[in-house]
């Protein structure tokens, strides 16, 4: 096993087992034969080891529906969808890691004490987070750009260079609903991922207010 893997590893063992995080670098490294130097030749905390695992679940998503020859002949809408329940698929298979993950870095509710919470919260969220965050949005610009020369995706001024962050932010509601979700093997899940996608594109997509602008566009150029 390679040290990286075997870190990661042993990392997720030690929260799962002690619902937190290691205390000290020092004891975690001695635990696996390593010199605390050697862990910062990997890692520069324990945030980061989680920041890998969660970019991990994302590259492991895409890379396996990209792998999929039927995928490439999808629509966008269709290939968004195959990564969503992919990657609900991965995230199952280490769903108490990743309870605990979202647990430690989802804001608590308001009042003086728990808005320190909400902002070291929000701190480790960035951190841990923003790897996943930004290999999203590369993979979504490609999505959209691909949506637009098929049409699926309609051009708006002003709004369409924020449709990777509302992708982002469908994305972290999806995973909210499936920490959250009790159903039977997760069928909500399914349900709200589909229904989730289908608005997007409806909303991103050409729409009968689109029609009527370019109809008020064309008469304010021709009257």
């Amino acid at each position: 096993m390679e040290t990286l893997e075997k870190i990661r590893k042993a990392y997720t063992d030690y929260v799962l087992e002690n619902g937190k995080q290691p205390t000290s670098v020092f004891q975690f490294a001695k635990k696996l034969k390593l010199a605390e130097a050697e862990f910062y030749n990997y890692y520069a905390s324990f945030d980061g080891i989680e920041a890998d695992i969660w970019l991990a679940f994302f590259q492991e998503a895409k890379t396996t529906v990209e792998a999929d020859e039927t995928y490439q002949g999808y629509s966008v809408r269709e290939k968004l969808l195959a990564f969503y329940y992919t990657w609900i698929e991965l995230l199952k298979a280490q769903r108490s890691f990743v309870v605990f993950s979202y647990g430690r870095l989802r804001p608590e509710g308001m009042g003086q004490r728990a808005e320190g919470i909400r902002a070291r919260r929000q701190n480790a969220n960035n951190r841990v987070l923003q790897p996943f965050k930004e290999a999203f949005f590369d993979y979504a610009r490609d999505l959209l750009a691909e949506g637009r020369e098929s049409k699926e995706v309609e051009p708006r001024p002003f709004v369409t260079d924020r449709y990777p962050n509302a992708l982002w932010s469908q994305t972290l509601f999806l995973l909210d609903f499936w920490v959250r979700d009790a159903s039977k093997n997760f069928e909500k899940t399914d349900t709200a991922i589909e229904k989730a996608v289908n608005t997007a594109f409806d909303l991103i997509g050409r729409s009968p207010l689109d029609t009527l602008f370019d109809f008020a566009k064309f008469i304010y150029q021709n009257k």
